[in-house]
């Protein structure tokens, strides 16, 4: 299910567009990266040692900045299968019970993480040539952001904003693309029935 919040607090939704593009960029350039990487080794017959710790790292970045848009959008992991079963007043307490779980693990990464980037903040990636905490800094970061969303959800949830009805106006994603395609499931229903 996604659903972009109508509800919500301007400067997340600022912060949540930034990190979309910041995430779609980084896919952009590591994508980049890896291609002159396999034109060097292959064509040049001479690898940089830097595009393979730079690749990573923007994966890093990208990932977890694509985990918190996520979180904001309401395409992470949730209880959707018991969605489908309990009444709607139970739907709001499941997705309560998923946003403060997602918010615990957000600041489970902001916690580990930091203590990961104190860690390495001395070392030096010689790849790079840039400290080893730049491997972790997007733990923290996406960590950051994935709590700051899952509690504005919670927050919005408590003050009786209805960000619920919005999700459940939204059809299953395993069912929306059935839905797009209802007349050619059902012409070919009907050509069965007329065959048989």
């Amino acid at each position: 299910m996604s659903a972009q919040p109508i509800y919500g607090v301007p400067i997340l939704s600022r912060f949540n567009l930034a990190a979309l593009y910041v995430a779609g960029i980084g896919l952009v350039l590591m994508t980049l990266i890896v291609g002159w990487q396999v034109f060097c080794r292959y064509v040049l017959n001479d690898s940089p040692s830097w595009t393979e710790p730079g690749a990573v790292m923007l994966m890093s970045w990208f990932i977890f900045l694509g985990a918190a848009v996520g979180v904001r959008e309401n395409n992470h992991l949730g209880f959707d299968v018991l969605l489908y079963v309990v009444p709607p007043g139970g739907k709001k307490w499941l997705r309560m019970i998923s946003d403060i779980a997602i918010l615990v693990f957000g600041i489970g990464m902001v916690w580990y993480g930091s203590s990961l980037v104190a860690l390495t903040a001395a070392t030096t990636l010689p790849a790079l040539g840039i400290s080893g905490a730049w491997d972790y800094y997007p733990i923290v970061g996406g960590g950051a952001l994935v709590s700051l969303f899952a509690l504005e959800r919670i927050v919005l949830r408590l003050s009786g904003a209805p960000i619920d009805a919005a999700l459940d106006e939204v059809a299953p994603s395993e069912i929306a693309v059935e839905l797009e395609n209802i007349a050619d499931v059902r012409r070919d229903a009907a050509d069965l029935n007329t065959k048989g």
